[in-house]
């Protein structure tokens, strides 16, 4: 199913589950007008209205000409508004049409139900309709009324989305016409705005640009607003949390060909030169980047450093280690990474994230600065959070073999660091079950165990293969004799 299915599907849905007044035709009315129920009569003495048996739409302060112009124009009106609104309450829309249109005619203040009624009436005439001409007209007509329905009952914001909502289901070609209408309605009702309206705004808007008449930026700022009314629609109105969540859906698929690094960053750019410390602002532009996988982009960097500086968390310090490590600021990294551990360290339930700040901060103090001794507390520090993991132990025997020759002065003591490295790795693998883990300290090993004495050299410095020895230099590990 395309987009534009989706979207007339859920408008259809929407109908016919009384998400909104206009469309269900019988039993779902917007508050305080005249039901289909209600007893209209004039009294034939005075030719005045019974006031009370109209409802909440009544009232002794009516203005005047509400009824009609003249007495004979009140009898008339309430004559066609009883016929009709019986006939409308038994569905019969066929006979309730004539009437209908003339308590439109006479009385147009009489009630707003004749324009919601009206709208029903006017589709069920034209799905009865098969000269395409007339058809046509009707469709005029329901326009039409939309106007009059503002004009005599304002609430035009939402009488605009209605009336885009049928344009778009009747007129769909009329796309610049319906983007303006939902567009109005939105700017008018705000937070109050109906989901198939902000939808169909996406979807014109998108059109739109597709012919070149509306840029990335304009496209972006109406997805903005949408999902802010999707989002503040699913936390304060939760009877129709599912429409509006599908309606999110909708508006993020119709969007998704559009969220793009260069895109967002040509949004984000003069709002973060505007507000370069707006924690709100911020946050949207490192998640939005994240998502889209522009973390490489200088704007992502200016935004986390910002944030970070601003409203400092544990995540933030970790991702602000990242950045600096892929910028090549490896001692600022570690700065971030000994930051996010201390933050991590004072919540609950972050064992994970613990483990990764301490890994990487020993990757690069290792590996970047050649800080063996910190890498390796770094190290432990991971291996204490997980002790089932290898890896810890797999980087702190790379260590010893990486110094190995550095950590003696001949032939016997420049290769006894790698029994301390071998060591390692044969811990890494009785310590950890994953296959990736011990086929890698397997291969380690075997690499390894090449480099080992011999046996000349060893009892030429006076050992025995399984005697105890200690590694000195920076390694400071105990081990014992072996030859290779």
């Amino acid at each position: 199913m395309n987009i534009l299915s989706s979207i007339m599907t859920l408008i259809l849905v929407m109908a016919f589950t009384g998400c909104f007044a206009t469309h269900n035709p019988v039993n779902t009315l917007e508050p305080g007008y005249i039901t289909a129920d209600s007893k209209i009569t004039a009294s034939s003495g005075n030719n005045a209205l019974n006031t009370n048996n109209l409802g909440k739409s009544s009232n002794i302060n009516d203005p005047p000409g509400r009824y009609g112009d003249t007495p004979e124009d009140s009898i008339l009106c309430v004559r066609n508004l009883s016929l009709y609104t019986e006939f409308y309450r038994q569905r019969n829309f066929k006979n309730a049409y004539q009437p209908w249109q003339k308590a439109l005619e006479i009385c147009p203040r009489a009630s707003q139900n004749l324009y919601i009624h009206g709208a029903s009436l006017l589709k069920h005439r034209y799905n009865e309709e098969t000269n395409p001409i007339k058809r046509d007209v009707l469709i005029d007509s329901l326009m039409w009324l939309y106007d009059q329905r503002i004009e005599y009952f304002g609430r035009e914001g939402f009488v605009l989305g209605r009336k885009g909502v049928d344009m778009f289901l009747f007129r769909p070609e009329k796309v610049e016409k319906i983007f303006n209408l939902t567009d109005r309605s939105i700017e008018l009702e705000g937070h109050q705005s109906q989901a198939d309206v902000v939808v169909i705004n996406m979807q014109t808007a998108i059109s739109l640009a597709q012919a070149g008449i509306k840029d990335e930026i304009e496209i972006f700022n109406v997805y903005e607003r949408a999902i802010d009314i999707m989002d503040y629609n699913l936390e304060h109105d939760p009877e129709r949390a599912e429409i509006y969540e599908r309606s999110k859906e909708q508006v993020e698929s119709l969007f998704r060909p559009y969220f793009k690094c260069e895109i967002l960053v040509k949004v984000f750019e003069p709002r973060f030169e505007e507000k370069p410390e707006c924690p709100d602002l911020l946050t949207q532009i490192t998640t939005m980047l994240d998502e889209a996988d522009g973390t490489d982009r200088e704007l992502f960097y200016k935004a986390t450093r910002n944030l970070h500086d601003i409203k400092p968390t544990a995540s933030s310090a970790f991702l602000m280690g990242r950045l600096e490590s892929n910028q090549k600021n490896h001692r600022k990294a570690v700065e971030y990474f000994s930051e996010a551990i201390e933050l991590y360290k004072q919540k609950e339930d972050t064992d994970l994230e613990l483990y990764r700040s301490y890994m990487l901060k020993a990757e690069l103090q290792y590996r970047q600065l050649r800080r063996y001794v910190q890498a390796r507390n770094s190290a432990l520090g991971a291996a204490k959070i997980k002790p089932n993991d290898g890896r810890p132990y797999i980087l702190i025997g790379e260590m010893y073999a990486t110094t190995a020759e550095d950590c003696g002065d001949d032939d016997f003591t420049e290769r006894v660091a790698y029994w301390a490295a071998v060591d390692m790795f044969i811990k890494a693998r009785n310590v950890d079950s994953n296959p990736v883990v011990i086929e890698r300290a397997n291969q380690l090993i075997e690499a390894y165990l090449q480099y080992f004495p011999d046996k000349e050299t060893i009892f030429f410095h006076g050992y025995e293969e399984g005697d105890p020895y200690r590694v000195e230099c920076w390694i400071n590990e105990s081990t014992y004799v072996r030859a290779r």
